[in-house]
């Protein structure tokens, strides 16, 4: 009777924890895409889920992008932001979502995002992407990688600009 109680217990325990855990899961790692989806050069694929990531940061890009930007990441990201971690630590994913700017129709003086323009990636996986700070890039425009030429201007803009900070531009919101 004991051995069938803990069995039954057990199996309760299973069916209500690993769903949980394998959203978790799915929710935190990159999408596993056909080579199709994934960047050249870097092999990154966007997110399952990133669009429900929490907010580390918006940003507003001048002419001639004209872009509204929010920057997002997994909890990894979001924990390091919030404990002041840099380097961060591998398993680290930023996304850029951008939008054209237009001007709200029901409030003249406010922006709004328009017609989205890119998503970008960046995933810390300081073995694979040794050669490049630790990071890898991705940049996709309806959901599909931009061309290998554009992927190799990745680094070297973070590098020149943002090496100081773990080659990352965005801080944290205050």
């Amino acid at each position: 009777m004991m051995a069938v109680t803990v069995a039954v217990l057990l199996i309760v325990v299973l069916l209500v924890c690993v769903p949980y855990l394998v959203s978790i899961a799915l929710a935190e790692g990159p999408a596993q895409g056909s080579a199709a989806d994934a960047s050249p050069i870097f092999g990154v694929t966007v997110p399952r889920d990133y669009k429900r990531w929490e907010l580390i940061a918006p940003a507003e890009e001048a002419a001639p992008l004209d872009e509204l930007r929010a920057v997002i990441g997994n909890q990894t990201a979001v924990d390091a932001y919030q404990a002041g971690q840099f380097p961060f630590p591998d398993g680290t994913i930023l996304v850029k979502r951008a939008w054209k700017r237009k001007q709200s129709p029901e409030f003249g003086s406010a922006t709004i995002p328009g017609a989205a323009t890119t998503v970008q990636v960046m995933v810390k996986d300081s073995r694979k992407y040794a050669a490049t700070g630790g990071w890898g890039f991705g940049r996709f425009v309806n959901g599909k990688p931009v061309d290998e030429a554009q992927h190799r201007t990745c680094f070297a803009c973070h590098e020149a600009r943002a090496k100081s900070r773990d080659y990352v531009f965005t801080r944290l919101a205050p």
